[in-house]
């Protein structure tokens, strides 16, 4: 029984996913299904950590984790973002609309999924992300894509048809990238050695206050740009 129970914990993250589809895909309900992918994040967290905790960590419940996060932060965004371009769609000329080529182009979306199943089988096997990451979390990506509808009224660009297929697309790419990411993964709580964890965090908070749900795009936005600059840093320092 013990050793199951971070499973199970996984199996929540599964079913949030599920019921985010279903909110977005047939109800049309973006706002909630974000929600749920929330929820998935918050399972996600804690199957690892209830491993860790009770020390029954093994590689079935890697597997579980993996398969969860494919179906929780891959194709539920996926399914978001798929209504969302459907909507972006409507706002384009008309004879846009009518063609063919153009209007299958919401379909892409679901490049998500395959993206983000490629990244995560890259990360089980990858012994040089056990600290840090190459290329965009999965959970960090779902945020993105899965909030963008909801920071359309702060981001007025947010709502064209043309921007959001190309920041999905770019953040398709980022998943596979070999782009060097921070953890925000915590070995102690001290601040040497969390500055930068700590100080994202409270931007984070900083961000949600203004922007509430609509902050996550703008959040990951500002994870990106952080891990670019420590990234250049370190590669001005070697030269």
């Amino acid at each position: 029984m013990k050793k199951n129970i971070p499973n199970y914990i996984t199996c929540m993250n599964i079913i949030c996913g599920a019921i985010s589809m279903v909110m977005s895909l047939h109800f049309g309900f973006l706002k909630l299904a974000a929600l749920f992918i929330i929820l998935a994040a918050f399972f996600d967290f804690f199957d690892g950590f209830t491993a860790r905790l009770l020390k029954v960590q093994s590689p079935m419940g890697v597997d579980l984790d993996s398969l969860a996060d494919v179906f929780s932060f891959g194709g539920a965004p996926a399914m978001i973002i798929y209504v969302w371009l459907e909507q972006c769609l409507q706002n384009l000329p008309p004879q846009l609309v009518s063609n063919f080529w153009i209007s299958i182009l919401p379909y892409l979306a679901f490049l998500i999924p395959a993206f983000s199943a490629f990244r995560l089988a890259k990360f089980n096997h990858d012994e040089r992300q056990r600290t840090d990451f190459l290329g965009l979390p999965t959970p960090a990506n779902a945020l993105f894509i899965g909030f963008l509808p909801l920071s359309a009224d702060r981001l007025p660009f947010v709502s064209n048809f043309w921007a959001v297929l190309v920041l999905m697309l770019i953040f398709c790419f980022l998943l596979v990238s070999e782009l060097p990411m921070f953890s925000l993964k915590f070995k102690s709580f001290k601040w040497k050695g969390n500055e930068v964890r700590y100080l994202f965090i409270i931007l984070a908070i900083i961000l949600f206050a203004f922007f509430r749900l609509g902050s996550f795009p703008i959040i990951i936005l500002s994870y990106l740009l952080i891990s670019i600059t420590i990234f250049a840093i370190h590669k001005i320092q070697l030269l």
